[in-house]
């Protein structure tokens, strides 16, 4: 009978994606609500580190599978590698973020199983014993429930900043290693470099601070001024869609459902108005300042600290009181 959770682990040169914990989070409030045991799988070849990481955190179980097949990331092999791991748990829920390494093998890992995938979702709740999630349509504008139906396995991914990785409970977990049959009849592919939107695109998704830069910059000559106050705060630049599309900033630095979704412990929306579109990419972010001149702007309704006035003369000030700090 299926039962318990299983968290998929993602992680790339050496390091945990930190939306993986995210997914963790989702886990944990979940097995806590359902009376389900959490675990976690994750793949790979001399991974020690990466798994004594994941065991710190609040789960009974942190499974790791350590192949040559699976030293470096193809659909193939993940999918049957976790088909077959998914044969021996028996879980009853798979959870994963909705990355782009989730959404390359996800829908063929449920396809082979004949399993629906309810993808990119933002939240959950439980109604009468049911378990029900929520994700966005017409652009964000709506969230629709959505209701795994059918044998388990259900797989659920979870959009980006739709939990805080941050907030994972602490505890020592098990490690169980697991083997599966895998060759080169199976993986059909080989790998190349990992996936990017753009060359020397900059995967925003990692990044802890952003500040981001909109229409009421004016000019393109004047991104300067924000970047200024980007790199004194070691933070990376972003941008609403319409920098973007007059192509004063490259579209791997977009923001919104266009764009990158992020979660940034700090995002600094500066002359964004907060279309839908863009407040969709970024409203799971720890904390929201928005500077606007207009005080009926939409992104002051998210933001948790919000200063009307001049970009012109705000951003040259914070810049200020921030390379004074670094002093």
């Amino acid at each position: 009978m299926a039962n318990g959770i299983l968290v998929f682990i993602e992680h790339a040169d050496g390091k945990i994606n930190r939306a993986s914990y995210e997914a963790v989070r989702a886990a944990q409030l979940i097995g806590a609500q359902t009376g389900q045991e959490v675990s976690a799988i994750i793949f790979g070849e001399g991974i020690g580190d990466l798994v004594a990481e994941v065991a710190a955190k609040k789960i009974k179980t942190v499974y790791t599978v350590e192949n040559k097949w699976l030293r470096s990331y193809t659909a193939d092999g993940y999918t049957h590698a976790l088909r077959q791991i998914i044969e021996q748990l028996q879980p009853a829920l798979v959870l994963m973020t909705h990355t782009y390494e989730v959404r390359d093998f996800a829908p063929k890992l449920a396809a082979s199983l004949k399993r629906a995938l309810l993808g990119d979702n933002i939240s959950y709740k439980i109604e009468e014993g049911n378990l029900i999630f929520a994700r966005q349509i017409f652009q964000g504008k709506l969230a629709a429930d959505v209701v795994p139906v059918g044998d388990a396995p259900h797989f659920v991914s979870f959009q980006i900043g739709s939990f805080r990785g941050d907030e994972c409970e602490t505890g020592q977990a098990e490690v169980k290693a697991l083997t599966v049959n895998l060759d080169a009849d199976v993986i059909r592919q080989h790998p190349e470099e990992r996936f990017k939107e753009a060359r020397a695109a900059v995967d925003l998704t990692q990044a802890s601070l952003i500040v981001s830069v909109g229409r009421g910059i004016k000019e393109q000559k004047n991104i300067e001024i924000v970047k200024k106050l980007a790199d004194a705060l070691g933070a990376e630049l972003s941008a609403s869609r319409p920098i973007c599309d007059n192509e004063w900033l490259p579209m791997d630095r977009q923001i919104g459902s266009s764009g990158q979704t992020v979660a940034p412990k700090l995002y600094l929306a500066v002359g964004i108005s907060g279309a839908i579109q863009h407040l969709v990419g970024m409203k799971g972010s720890r904390t929201i300042v928005a500077i606007n001149k207009d005080p009926e702007a939409p992104i002051f309704e998210i933001a948790d600290y919000g200063i009307v006035g001049d970009l012109f003369e705000i951003v040259p000030a914070l810049t200020a009181e921030a390379e004074k700090l670094k002093q």
